[in-house]
């Protein structure tokens, strides 16, 4: 759509992001001035965060905050850079049988874990089977290796891994520091401890969690085995890092720009400017792979099981506006529900829907609510068009939440009454469980395409331990999912991704909304910061320059 009404800002909502996000913006001005980098044990660094972890075992928790943490404290078979690329870890080298399902890696001699115990193929082994023992009750890792049938340890430095079926997505899988190896023993001796005292084998030890506060790591001087793609050896120069729990936006930042925290996560977008103009600043980011930041559709009952009302949802609201006022400009408008960082996004359905009110009418009379009650909202048979989009305080984003209440505003214009309402968290996870719901949102950061299965397969519900929110079970969407998945040939995958997005977007399974990025605030003074192809910060290359 070319005309001038559809490429306008909508005033009312551009109003009511800029109020709610002014009180962001103005919170902890004027602090810079009392910077004091100084401030911070030499060598230990602190890194300010907006959540704690639920568990540290990296095989139970999905949470990004787990690894974040944990990434520092376990060790991968294998790592990953941002283009994609797979090198030697803990596993030097590694082999595929022909028929894609067995994996034979050979392991790093002289590794030790932080208890003292060796790794070996047993570690490998034991880690592995943690993940899917249902006793672990793994709401993430396990789902990354659904396939797996067993490990077979042939010696101590070779260990043979067993699918029931191909896996593009296997060696990505074990990159994560979901699948991060944990040392036999703990998993043994300390079973029912192990959300408390990770043991791995990595940079950084567990040293420990005052929960609402801070988790303490401190330095493993013996860490001699680093990823091959790292940019050093040895241990990491620094002597410990704390993850403080913060989860105001203002009070974070406040906290970078005193000198309190060396490095601040979820850099407000209102401040990013603020942190470039300084000399004694600096802003890291980077893109988020996986599923954008999106708005899921309940299609399996209630007003949006019509594919013309989701339509009309999305053909209500002016996106492109609500999101740069409420990211400041600083996060990308999305198009499709995978990421453009994602190996698979196909760009053919960029531009694929415009802001349309007037077709949002329309499709909302064809679907029969052409009636309207006293408040001017939309009625069928005498019942109102009511959608239920509840959410955590405690989870839900301050910039997310201001999202929420444009689109409500918007959509209200097109006579929905869409509810946004606070829930506590634990009520919040049993009704998507039942999928007593309408709406959901969230995003999901994996540098594999194969997260598309995980939040659209027919078997990946939320009962099933799956990332299923919209409840779709498509046998067409399943069968290009399965098939990319089932294949190593680039060409093949990216086709099969890219019907599976085609048919997201065509039938409004949901509306995404905006590229996440990982955006860092640092004092000038941290040096060697880089992200995983997750976009989480790495501290093992990062040293502190002195004052």
């Amino acid at each position: 759509m070319n005309s001038e009404r559809h490429r306008r800002p909508p005033g009312r909502v551009i109003r009511l992001a800029a109020a709610a996000l002014t009180l962001l913006a103005s919170a902890g001005c004027g602090v810079l001035a009392g910077a004091d980098p100084a401030s911070a044990p030499d060598g230990v660094l602190t890194f300010a965060t907006n959540a704690q972890p639920e568990c540290l075992d990296p095989q139970v928790s999905p949470l990004d905050v787990t690894a974040l943490v944990d990434r520092s404290v376990f060790d991968s078979l294998v790592s990953m850079t941002p283009d994609g690329k797979f090198h030697p870890w803990l596993a030097t080298s590694w082999t595929v049988s022909p028929d894609q399902r067995t994996y034979t890696f050979h392991l790093r001699h002289g590794v030790v874990f932080h208890d003292s115990a060796p790794f070996d193929a047993s570690a490998v082994k034991a880690t592995l089977d943690h993940a899917v023992d249902p006793k672990t009750r793994s709401k993430y890792a396990a789902r990354l290796v659904r396939g797996y049938t067993g490990a077979t340890v042939l010696d101590a430095d070779t260990v043979q891994v067993a699918l029931s079926r191909p896996d593009a997505s296997f060696l990505q899988a074990l990159s994560t520091a979901y699948l991060g190896i944990q040392s036999p023993k703990s998993l043994s001796q300390n079973a029912n401890n192990l959300c408390e005292r990770p043991v791995g084998s990595g940079p950084l030890r567990f040293v420990s969690w005052d929960h609402n506060s801070k988790i303490t790591l401190t330095r493993y001087d013996a860490y001699d085995w680093g990823p091959a793609s790292a940019a050093h050896t040895g241990p990491t120069a620094l002597r410990g890092v704390v993850f403080r729990f913060v989860t105001d936006d203002s009070v974070r930042f406040g906290m970078l720009a005193s000198g309190q925290a060396d490095m601040v996560d979820f850099l407000p977008n209102s401040k990013v400017a603020t942190v470039r103009r300084s000399d004694a600043l600096h802003v890291y980011r980077a893109p988020a792979p996986g599923a954008v930041y999106q708005v899921y559709f309940n299609v399996s009952h209630g007003p949006l099981a019509d594919e013309r009302v989701r339509q009309a949802v999305r053909a209500s609201i002016d996106l492109d506006a609500l999101v740069k006022a409420v990211t400041f400009g600083q996060f990308q408008r999305a198009w499709s529900p995978l990421g453009p960082a994602t190996l698979g996004y196909d760009p053919q359905v960029v531009g694929s829907w415009q802001h349309d009110p007037a077709l949002a009418g329309r499709l909302l009379d064809e679907a029969g609510w052409t009636g309207r009650d006293a408040e001017g909202f939309r009625t069928k048979n005498g019942v109102r068009l009511s959608l239920l989009w509840p959410y955590s305080p405690r989870v839900e984003q301050p910039d997310r939440q201001v999202l929420a209440q444009g689109i409500q505003a918007e959509v209200k214009q097109a006579g929905i009454d869409l509810s946004f309402v606070p829930t506590d968290a634990g009520k919040l996870g049993d009704e998507v469980v039942k999928g007593n719901l309408d709406i959901f949102d969230n995003s999901f950061e994996r540098a594999e395409p194969d997260i598309l299965r995980y939040i659209y397969s027919s078997k990946e519900t939320p009962a099933n331990g799956g990332g299923n929110l919209s409840y779709i079970a498509s046998p067409e969407l399943d069968g290009w999912l399965d098939a990319a998945v089932a294949t190593s040939d680039p060409a093949t995958r990216a086709a099969a991704y890219g019907k599976a997005q085609q048919y997201l977007v065509q039938h409004a399974v949901a509306l995404p909304i905006w590229v996440p990025e990982h955006i860092v605030g640092a004092l000038s003074r941290v040096r060697g910061l880089s992200f995983s192809p997750e976009a989480q910060p790495l501290f093992y290359d990062v040293s502190l320059a002195s004052s």
